[in-house]
């Protein structure tokens, strides 16, 4: 992780003339201003691997840089994890907590105390419709709350655990925002409520814009969650979290619209065409999709072979390699000077029934549908979440 260059990336960003360089210089000056009070040892980061918590943990790293050493101590961060968690996601809060040198510590209850986050509920199908006449978002699913706390206890339990380990934090660090649930009253620096373990709430990018998160890990190329790029633009339990409907790609959409099937030809008859995984790339650099295993092969250019496009698989070309980019697909020759061509097979063009395909989060025009993915729970949280 080269810290001297997020710093720079950072900072330059805050000074520039870009529309969002504002919103970072605010951000930058809370935690210059939290980490002067309470200093590195006294300070802590929650980290969950979702979008927001990605910018804060970019922005904190930049600041420690700047403020204390390019070879600063590892970050203190703890993580909660919800019940039943995306494995991706958690596979990239370990991730993260390599990359930027993390001294994470998970809140994990015991295993007989099913207390939520934050209300949780096992959907029974997919939400499929955006808002309904009373402004509820997404299908209503006959559900129920997983265990009988309210929503937000499994958190003031997890905080009371983490306080206990290490009792020298005083403060931390969170990536709310205003139009995330209990935003809306946050200022940029707030207590804990009575009855939960004492801690100084800091919100740098309480006045983000969905649409601002999104700027910011772009423009900078910081790496996030790959379940971001398959329409979920909020992160919770894999009960209560889907793809978010306004991301939904559409029939009508001909400029994302897949061909049902494809017919791979290769130009040399002694030559195969293979569609597999590619070992993905660095943590930094981003992570591969994967079409599953199987190779197709056309070792007669007459010959046709046929494949359904299941997902997006993006990867540079391995050095030797000649590989097509068919929309969806990469095609790789295992002969450097042959090429594999790939056509639609009109014949079959509608015989394969593909699952619903859905744009990346960052395509999301409207910022107040967030949270569309998400269903809320029967028992509304009446706790705050930190």
């Amino acid at each position: 992780m080269d810290y001297q260059k997020i710093a720079s990336d950072v900072y330059n960003l805050a000074e520039s003339d870009e529309p969002i360089a504002p919103q970072v210089r605010e951000a930058l000056q809370v935690i210059e201003q939290c980490l002067d009070q309470y200093g590195q040892d006294h300070l802590s980061l929650s980290f969950n691997g979702g979008k927001d918590c990605t910018v804060l943990l970019h922005l904190y790293a930049a600041v420690l840089t700047r403020k204390v050493s390019s070879t600063h101590k590892p970050i203190s961060a703890f993580y909660i994890p919800v019940s039943s968690p995306f494995a991706t996601l958690e596979e990239f809060v370990k991730i993260a907590a390599q990359d930027y040198l993390l001294d994470i510590f998970t809140c994990n209850l015991s295993s007989d105390i099913q207390l939520p986050v934050e209300s949780v509920t096992p959907g029974v199908s997919t939400p499929t419709s955006l808002k309904g006449s009373d402004g509820y978002i997404g299908d209503r699913l006959q559900t129920r709350p997983v265990g009988t706390a309210r929503g937000g206890e499994g958190m003031r339990r997890a905080l009371e655990l983490y306080k206990l380990r290490f009792p020298a934090i005083q403060a931390i660090l969170v990536g709310t925002r205003r139009t995330d649930p209990h935003g809306a009253t946050l200022s940029y620096r707030n207590m804990t409520d009575p009855g939960w373990p004492a801690f100084e709430r800091v919100n740098p990018i309480i006045n983000w814009a969905y649409s601002d998160v999104w700027t910011f890990l772009r423009k900078l190329k910081i790496p996030y969650c790959t379940l971001y790029d398959e329409g979920y633009t909020s992160l919770g339990s894999t009960y209560n979290t889907f793809p978010n409907p306004a991301l939904l790609v559409t029939d009508s959409d001909s400029s994302n619209t897949l061909p049902s099937s494809l017919t791979i030809v290769a130009n040399n008859p002694n030559t195969m065409c293979l569609a597999e995984p590619l070992p993905p790339k660095s943590f930094m650099n981003g992570s591969a999709g994967s079409l599953g295993s199987f190779t197709i092969i056309a070792n007669n250019p007459d010959q046709t072979c046929f494949a359904d496009p299941v997902c997006d698989l993006r990867e540079t070309e391995p050095p030797g390699s000649s590989i097509e980019l068919l929309g969806p697909f990469q095609v790789l020759a295992n002969d450097p000077n042959t090429q594999c061509h790939a056509e639609v097979n009109e014949k079959s063009a509608n015989s394969v029934s593909l699952p619903p395909r859905y744009r990346p989060a960052y395509e999301l025009q409207d910022g107040s549908l967030e949270r569309a993915g998400r269903v809320s729970g029967a028992i509304p949280p009446v706790i705050p979440e930190i």
